[in-house]
């Protein structure tokens, strides 16, 4: 498979400067727009085929997010390609300094399949409004999203601009084997790790949205009504394929049944006493995810759910209690409808259990109490923190989203996003009037009164 004949014409257009207009990139963010929202129903079904997603959920997860991304930015793009002035060392007095964000050229997204059009288009936002050019690799774990994704960015923007490239792992290495300006890849920690040794050989800027493993820690004082609600919602949104889905609970001990018994009650309100029947509970993507999931269910005691149909893809929301410290549902990240439960008494043991560990895309901390919080808060790290609910520390287009170590590198989302696909060109201009001989040899300043100078000015 040959890319290079694509990416010269896409780096040929760039360097013609036609992306660097604001008027360009606020037309092309329109024309995203315009494709979303005149073919939603049309994307409504593919996700539905490709992850089994109601409606409402496919709507305001993907489409309706991108738009939000998307109203954004032209609200606010003319103020973010400003240039902005900076301050000028004394040395170069008299002189003016601006920072202006300049876009890096031809970028390469790479996107999941467990949110296959969010997390390929939310970076695309960031990319137009950034003014560069863009070449876009859908799953093709998720068939029916990326083929009409494929077909409508084809037909809204020239090649040479924005293209769709289709295909498996072969077709995702042989892009990676191109010199791009830049990388943007959301997935697995395992694949993040190649994609980042990819770009290395051309020394590409990427940036890594990942995953892991994010703790939910509910303190003995939390409401566990509320608790259990926001807890269940977050969990098992899209059967639990959720990078940033709490992956398991840390109880106070003296909570846990209550908690296990107000989460059951929760899955029969959202879901009803048959998960299966329910429109609005989704599908494990593929047999082989299936397969994975299901062997964890030894690693604990079922608490509730459980049951699965290998032809209709389907595992039930299960909630998993007493699991090993050791098991595979305690070291893996489990991305699927099982969560386990764990009783704590010493908040401390807890969390010296998570710096053990690699850190996560997110924390959760349910908690009244503020001692609490701070100590959470102080002895964790992860790429972002929710007290008091689950997932929405995502939802906001002036919060940056983004991990830390095997969660990621770099953040997207409204300015983040936009920053992220720019490159900070510092730009200096000096007067020509003056030019002070100080600085030159051979030297006029005793050392000692250098020295004075400079911490003075410094």
């Amino acid at each position: 498979m040959e890319f290079g004949s694509i990416i010269a014409r896409q780096r040929a257009f760039f360097q013609s400067g036609a992306t660097r207009s604001t008027d360009f990139r606020l037309t092309q963010l329109r024309n995203l727009n315009n494709l979303l929202e005149s073919n939603d129903a049309e994307l409504l079904a593919a996700l539905h085929a490709d992850l089994g997603k109601s409606a409402h959920e496919a709507y305001t997860s993907e489409i309706a997010f991108v738009l939000g991304e998307i109203r954004h930015a032209i609200r606010h793009l003319p103020s973010w390609v400003k240039p902005e002035s900076r301050k000028s060392p004394l040395i170069a007095w008299p002189a003016k300094s601006i920072v202006r964000r300049e876009p890096f050229g031809v970028a390469l997204i790479i996107g999941p399949w467990n949110y296959p059009l969010q997390l390929l288009l939310s970076p695309l936002v960031g990319a137009i409004a950034a003014g560069n050019c863009a070449i876009l690799k859908p799953s093709e774990m998720a068939p029916h999203t990326a083929g009409l994704l494929d077909r409508l960015i084809r037909s809204t923007f020239p090649e040479e601009f924005i293209t769709s490239i289709q295909g498996g792992r072969e077709t995702a290495e042989a892009l990676l084997g191109e010199k791009f300006d830049t990388i943007f890849f959301t997935g697995s920690t395992r694949t993040g790790r190649a994609v980042m040794a990819a770009a290395a050989r051309h020394l590409t800027p990427v940036t890594l949205e990942l995953g892991g493993k994010c703790p939910c820690i509910v303190g003995e004082d939390a409401p566990v009504d509320l608790t259990a609600r926001r807890i269940v919602w977050g969990k098992f949104m899209n059967a639990g394929q959720t990078c940033v889905a709490p992956d398991h609970v840390w109880a106070h001990q003296r909570i846990v049944p209550a908690l296990v018994e107000a989460m059951r009650r929760t899955l029969v309100e959202f879901y009803g006493s048959s998960p299966k029947d329910s429109p609005n509970y989704g599908r494990i993507i593929n047999t082989a995810h299936l397969e994975r999931l299901t062997s964890y269910l030894k690693d604990g005691k079922i608490t509730c759910g459980g049951e699965c149909d290998p032809a209709a893809l389907y595992l039930a929301p299960t909630i998993l209690t007493r699991p090993r410290l050791d098991s595979p549902v305690m070291t893996d990240e489990i991305f699927g409808p099982i969560l386990p439960v764990i009783g704590f008494s010493d908040i401390g043991e807890v969390l010296q259990t998570l710096r053990e560990r690699p850190k996560p895309l997110a924390v959760y901390l349910f908690a009244r109490d503020r001692a609490l919080r701070e100590r959470v808060l102080a002895g964790t790290e992860s790429g972002g923190v929710c007290i008091n609910d689950t997932m929405l520390q995502i939802l906001g287009a002036d919060l940056p989203f983004g991990g830390v170590g095997d969660s990621g590198m770099g953040a997207c989302h409204g300015r983040a996003g936009f920053e992220c696909f720019s490159h900070q060109r510092t730009i200096m201009t000096r007067a020509l009037a003056t030019d002070p001989g100080f600085r030159y040899p051979p030297p006029r300043t005793p050392l000692d009164t250098l020295k004075r100078i400079l911490r003075f000015i410094g």
